[in-house]
């Protein structure tokens, strides 16, 4: 279990409360740092790279630059679904192991941006056995709900999206 609550991400949000832009996957919310993302866009065509992890749908072209595009169901182990008139990518910079790089992040639909007091942030419960939390930066209540805060570096810093970076 994750006992530190003055973890921060390099943007300047931290588990002491910040803005977060919240979205859904499935049934569930969650929320980002707000100063991680740089913009909000609808799916649009996405080129297909050959030999990455099954959440890497690929690239797209946005405005002259090259940015992996992750579908977050896949990485969380949901099942896939078709995209919808809400579904949209979430262009964030991901800070990888030498360098930051933008990655686009496929998601349901986003929700809002919610400013969220220290206080509502818990750390997240040990759920036992070997699973790790540690990309979670914890867990808001907000407004009835649990909104489950992200670290996007330590979801999508670790894997596929390096391989993608470099090509």
């Amino acid at each position: 279990m994750h006992t530190n609550t003055e973890r921060t991400t390099d943007a300047g949000a931290s588990a002491n409360g910040g803005k977060y832009l919240t979205f859904a996957l499935g049934r569930e919310e969650y929320g980002l740092p707000v100063l991680k993302v740089r913009e909000i866009i609808k799916v649009m065509d996405i080129t297909h790279v050959p030999q990455v992890a099954e959440h890497v749908l690929g690239v797209i072209n946005l405005r002259g630059k090259v940015i992996p595009v992750i579908d977050l169901r896949r990485k969380f182990g949901f099942e896939p679904q078709a995209p919808t008139d809400r579904t949209c990518i979430i262009v964030a910079e991901v800070a990888l192991a030498s360098s930051t790089l933008m990655m686009g992040v496929v998601v349901d639909s986003v929700s809002e941006v919610v400013n969220v007091a220290a206080a509502e942030i818990e750390q997240p419960p040990d759920f036992g056995g070997r699973r790790t939390t540690d990309y979670l930066l914890g867990l808001a209540k907000v407004k009835g709900g649990v909104k489950i805060l992200l670290d996007l570096d330590r979801v999508l810093g670790s894997d596929g999206p390096i391989a993608i970076a470099a090509a």
